[in-house]
Parts: C-alpha cells; structure tokens; sequence
C-alpha cells in the first residue's frame, strides 16, 4: 500500500460577498491534523464559524484574511468560491469553484491567469468518482434554499406589484428554520404550484423535500419529460413557481442544446408563471437553457423584473443559495470532501480533476 503524503491546507477567506459557508469547519480541521496534515486558516468577519473555533485548536495556525498569497510553495490553497478579479497570474495550488470549465465567458482570461502563473487548480466541480458521479456537492442545500428564495419572491410580487424585493441578508441555523420564515411568508396567500426539472439529482431533491416542508407537493419533471425536445416548453407557463435544477453538461453539442424557456415564450398571452428560479445558474455558458438572461442576482438583490406591470414575471439566480444555511450546507459539504483531502493527490479523483484543468488550461487561447 502507497504511503500517504502529509500535505498543507491553508483555508482562506472568501472574497464573494455574501458567502459565509467553509470547506473545512473545526472537526474536519482536527481530523487532517490527526492524520499529519498542517492546515493554516485565514481570519475571516463572514464565516459561519468564529475564528477562536480554529484558533484552540492546537497545532492550527491563524493568519490575516488574503495572506494566502504568501503561502508557501507547495500549500493547497483552498476555498468555495472565486477569488478576487485582478487580472494578476495565479500561482500556486488551489482548490475551489472556479466555473471556467464549460465555456463560460470569463473562462479564457481566468485559465489565461493559472496559464501565466504557473498555478494549478482542482475545481471542486469536478472532482468525481470513476462512474464520473461528484463526491461532494452542495446539491441538496442549493435546490432546498433555492426553492425557499423562490417562494419569498413568489409571495413578495404577488403582495407588492410593482415593488423590486428586498435584500435577504439573513442566515439560517437550519433548514427547518428557514422553512418555518418562508412559510409564513406564504400564509397569506393560496398555495403557489410549482414545477421543479431536473427533480430527479441532488439538487431537484433538495428543492422537493423543501416545498414539502411548505406544505406544497410539485410536479417533477426529469430526462423523461424532457429529453429529446429542443424546447420551449409552454406548459411550464402553467406554473406560478418554475425551478431549474438541472446538471448542465460542459460538452453539449449545437445540435444537443435545448431551451426551457425563451423571451418569445414568456411574453406569450395567458402566462400563470410569476417566478423562475435558475439554481443551475450558468447563464454565461452557450448552452443556457433558460438564454432569458445574462447576469446572475444576489441575496442584497435577489430577483429583477423580466417582466414589469400588471404580468410580472421575476427571475432569481443566486450563484450561491447554500450560503443562506451555511454552517448546516458547510457541514454536509465538508463530511463529502473530507475522506478524499486526507487523499489528496493520491486517488483517481485527484488525477482526473488536475487533468481536467490542463487540458483546459493549455486550450485556451488568453
């Protein structure tokens, strides 16, 4: 059996404003320890967790928010989301979301930066077992939060017409808490109908059991509804709340591409649909199939109008609803990850992911 590398991870504060989940909470920090790993973490206001939860643990070391940049070579950089636009090169190892692997518009000038700096990057994203299946994903915690948001908005337009929604920059200890703030929300009005596609994954699921906890039971619809149609489809016009949850492929062909929704089919007469929510949120990616929109919103700003007047129709596309939850989504996230970082750069999984990165790397043209 190979001996086991001792690797250092350095847990670095998120720049994105609004996220306050983590890759690694105290009880996995304690677990690489036990097993020879070094971990440094950086300070941070806006982690779900206080520093001093970190810092009594003996043998981790705590260091100034962006310290990473001084790391010592070799140090796996890591985090959930992307790190701050510069434009500088990127060196060294990290390991987070970048969302530069299916086409998405800014990917040349992020890999063109890895490229320039000499860095290496293992996208959360991609780090999948051998049936090509992730090993940790906030799926659940994104299709439940999502369809919370959703329903807010839902409930908001239907009370304030014309009125944009307010910020929701609150967190929640539990879902169930989140559920039990929506729900009241909701008591005013009749119960909204709701479709969620892709309801079949981990994120469908996730928005499934949360409309459950709404007293609400959706249509589901997956590959069997859906399949093989390029689209629109008008039936989900029929619905007061419609979820997109779907896994969208990085390697879909013109010919494959299909559209839910598109801005003739949603300024059809006779629209029910009041409120989309795209937790799949990659509208930058050429296979969008919701191409109704080109910039995602945030908790500060949740939904916009596509649609104003008397036929409203909002649209929320939060890049990182599990934020709303953080410690519960963190905890789940960090329990996936854990068994493959005290791994690190031993297992297929790693191979596969740094692989990835530099084909993509070396296609780009930055």
């Amino acid at each position: 059996m190979a001996q086991v590398r001792n690797h250092h991870f350095w847990l670095r504060a998120e720049s994105k404003q609004g996220e306050h989940r983590t890759i690694l909470l105290p009880t996995h920090v304690q677990q690489l320890l036990r097993n020879g790993h070094t971990v440094t973490v950086e300070e941070s206001v806006n982690r779900c967790v206080p520093i001093n939860d970190y810092a009594t643990i003996p043998g981790v070391k705590v260091v100034p928010e962006g310290s990473w940049h001084s790391a010592p070579e070799g140090t796996i950089i890591s985090g959930l989301k992307e790190l701050l636009e510069d434009g500088k090169p990127i060196s060294g190892t990290h390991l987070y979301f970048a969302h530069c692997f299916k086409g998405q518009s800014h990917a040349p000038a992020l890999l063109g930066q890895f490229k320039q700096g000499n860095g290496q990057l293992y996208d959360l994203e991609f780090l999948v077992d051998d049936n090509g299946r992730r090993v940790a994903a906030f799926g659940k915690a994104a299709g439940a939060v999502g369809m919370a948001v959703g329903a807010l908005v839902w409930a908001f337009g239907k009370a304030h017409p014309s009125a944009d929604h307010p910020s929701l920059d609150k967190t929640y200890p539990t879902y169930a808490e989140l559920a039990s703030y929506v729900k009241e929300k909701l008591a005013a009005h009749e119960k909204p109908k709701v479709l969620i596609v892709g309801a079949l994954g981990r994120v469908g699921q996730g928005a499934v059991g949360m409309c459950r906890s709404l007293g609400i039971e959706p249509v589901q619809w997956d590959l069997a509804e859906t399949s093989g149609k390029p689209g629109p489809f008008n039936d989900i016009l029929d619905f007061d709340i419609f979820l997109n949850t779907i896994y969208l492929s990085p390697n879909l062909s013109p010919d494959q591409r299909f559209v839910f929704l598109n801005k003739e089919s949603i300024n059809k007469k006779g629209r029910k649909l009041r409120t989309i929510v795209d937790v799949s949120c990659d509208p930058n990616n050429p296979s969008n199939p919701l191409p109704i929109y080109q910039e995602t919103t945030s908790f500060e700003k949740p939904s916009y109008q596509l649609i104003g007047g008397a036929n409203r129709l909002d649209l929320v596309s939060i890049d990182h609803f599990p934020s709303m939850v953080p410690a519960e989504s963190s905890m789940e996230f960090a329990d996936q990850l854990l068994p493959h970082l005290l791994q690190f750069d031993q297992t297929s999984v790693w191979s596969r992911a740094i692989k990835l990165f530099e084909e993509k790397r070396d296609a780009t043209r930055q």
